[in-house]
């Protein structure tokens, strides 16, 4: 696994707490474009190019997780979530709470035991609310002179290869994806008749209400911007193919439709770009079709009087979970369809 893929996939950083992933950004993308800012919102954003017109690429950079919100008399830590997490998977999972010196202190989730639940209580899922963080301390006291509420608490960072593609790691979604677009923005500083300027941003806070996305297009104003993220993928047990039938390994896929159009509905100009430019190259690629869940592109193609704006995924096994699966074939399909396509999109918009 390439160093900067690792780096990112163990990096902290969840939504408003993205300090972090973005130094690795920033240090990245300084590398191959002209300059790189991080705004007042925390995006970072580099440019690359000259030339009339403006596209904007954009990873956001947060993952889910949560917050300290209270510690009470016996030291046991209670939190909110932060972005999309399924009460289900969070007993006994390790995490880690990041402190304000930037350390990180190992904490494992509890709830009561099954053991000695009452019939009712058996039967009901447990609620993040009746959960706890458990970091070995005995007092209220002991826990608040190494943590202080608000500090942001982190799914166990881990990264590495399954078998042969088959790559694992934390915070996949959306990391795996602004590793795809440093490699993006490397590939087109090599193309010398690129006649537009390049924006790269890798946004902040898409997981609790795609903010970034709307903030950073909104300074902008591309003519054009390609929205890189992460989707379902629907090859493995419980998920029927009317409901994903997009696999692993099989490509990017180029999204038309998100949340069943409450999210971004391309516009069929655009889905033409992106379909020829993966045809004409011979780039593999499928298509998705989201009945629910959606990108920054909902809220950068809404700004201002309207943005052409593409979607471009890499299919993902277990998002919003301590970890996920994705194969590194269809991150390469993703970086070669996202150059050609905005190849030709500067040439046809």
């Amino acid at each position: 696994m390439e160093k900067l893929l690792k780096d990112l996939l163990m990096s902290d950083g969840i939504s408003g707490y993205e300090e972090n992933a973005a130094k690795i950004m920033t240090g990245a993308l300084s590398k191959t474009c002209d300059c790189v800012e991080t705004d007042n919102f925390g995006n970072v954003i580099g440019k690359l190019g000259k030339g009339k017109k403006k596209i904007q690429i954009a990873a956001h950079m947060d993952e889910i997780g949560m917050v300290v919100k209270h510690v009470n008399e016996k030291g046991y830590i209670y939190f909110i979530k932060v972005g999309g997490i399924n009460d289900s998977i969070l007993p006994g999972k390790l995490v880690e709470i990041i402190n304000k010196k930037g350390e990180h202190i190992k904490g494992i989730l509890g709830a009561k035991p099954p053991h000695l639940m009452t019939a009712e209580e058996a039967k009901k899922p447990i609620a993040h609310t009746n959960m706890f963080i458990d970091i070995g301390f005995s007092s209220r006291e002991e826990v608040l002179k190494v943590l202080d509420i608000g500090d942001q608490i982190i799914f166990e960072p881990n990264a590495g290869i399954l078998h042969e593609d088959f790559f694992y790691g934390k915070a996949a979604d959306n990391r795996i994806c602004c590793y795809a677009m440093v490699k993006v923005m490397e590939a087109l500083s090599k193309i010398k008749e690129l006649d537009a300027q390049v924006y790269a941003c890798a946004t902040a806070q898409e997981e609790v209400g795609l903010k970034g996305g709307k903030t950073s297009s909104f300074k902008i104003n591309p003519d054009f911007a390609l929205i890189i993220d992460t989707t379902i993928a629907g090859d493995m047990p419980g998920i029927e193919e009317k409901t994903s039938a997009l696999k692993l390994g099989k490509g990017a896929a180029i999204t038309m439709i998100e949340a069943s159009g409450r999210g971004t509905i391309v516009p069929h100009k655009v889905r033409k770009i992106m379909l020829e430019a993966a045809e004409k190259n011979n780039i593999a690629h499928q298509i998705d079709i989201i009945d629910g869940g959606m990108t920054d592109g909902a809220a950068v193609y809404t700004n201002r009087e309207g943005i052409l704006t593409g979607i471009l995924s890499i299919p993902a096994r277990y998002i919003h979970a301590p970890s996920s699966v994705f194969n590194i074939k269809d991150i390469e399909s993703a970086v070669a369809l996202a150059v050609a396509t905005i190849e030709k999109a500067v040439k046809e918009l």
